[in-house]
């Protein structure tokens, strides 16, 4: 087969962490599918086509994906930050694992990009300097018991946590209740960073402990990171700096 895909990682919100190699495909592709708002970051220009989408459609998007490059298209679909941290690349092996037995000839590529975590991380320190781990806070695709479950043991096992997806307009309550779970497992004295919009000009970092975080402080925008019990803030003149020590005892 002629056609390809490329899924690719389209960074945090800056231009220039976008990678040379996802720029390269980019500018090769016939055809671009995503969700409406990344899709509206890749310049149109002859040649191209733009086919964007909701954002609860990503089965039917990877599914359009793998019937373009299998008609021959150069197909790129962008996810935001890295497209194999709960984004598109997933999406397109569910549906290739589904579809005619030909889609498993196709060239498919995944093309790593900066993460919100990372962005976020870096924006503030090193908070995740250590173990950590990252969880979705969506319910969409997973029970909350699930994630209850998930919260505690993280929280047990004494990791600093991302969480991405914290609190969406449908689903507001969700983010308070994992604010009552982290509570009763870490107590109210570790740091939580707030990141909201990284990496664009409505960037905003903010730094509370978790017994002042409040539910409203967390949008679907805001990447949230909670400290481990060794994660320390170093104040000084300007933004403070948040890290994880290397060690742990």
């Amino acid at each position: 087969m002629s056609g390809w895909i490329a899924v690719a990682g389209i960074g945090p919100g800056d231009a220039a962490l976008i990678t040379p190699e996802v720029a390269d495909a980019l500018a090769e592709a016939s055809d671009i599918v995503g969700y409406l708002p990344y899709v509206a970051r890749i310049p149109a220009r002859d040649g191209l086509t733009l086919h964007a989408s909701d954002n609860r459609a990503e089965l039917e998007r990877a599914h359009h994906a793998l019937t373009m490059a299998a008609e021959g298209r150069r197909v790129v679909v962008v996810s935001s930050g890295d497209p194999g941290v709960f984004a598109m690349a997933a999406a397109v092996f569910e549906a290739l694992e589904a579809g005619p037995t030909a889609w498993r000839r196709l060239d498919i590529r995944v093309l790593p990009g900066i993460t919100a975590m990372l962005a976020a991380s870096a924006r503030a320190g090193a908070p995740l300097g250590h173990d950590f781990c990252a969880i979705n806070l969506s319910d969409n695709l997973k029970p909350w018991a699930l994630i209850e479950k998930r919260l505690r043991l993280a929280a047990e096992a004494d990791f600093a946590m991302a969480f991405y997806n914290p609190r969406s307009k449908a689903r507001p309550e969700g983010f308070g209740r994992a604010l009552e779970v982290l509570r009763a497992a870490c107590g109210e004295d570790r740091p939580i960073l707030f990141a909201r919009a990284v990496c664009t000009p409505d960037e905003v970092l903010r730094v509370v402990s978790l017994g002042e975080a409040t539910p409203d402080m967390a949008d679907m925008r805001t990447m949230v990171i909670v400290g481990s019990s060794q994660t320390r803030l170093i104040v000084r003149p300007g933004a403070p700096i948040l890290y994880t020590p290397r060690s742990a005892s």
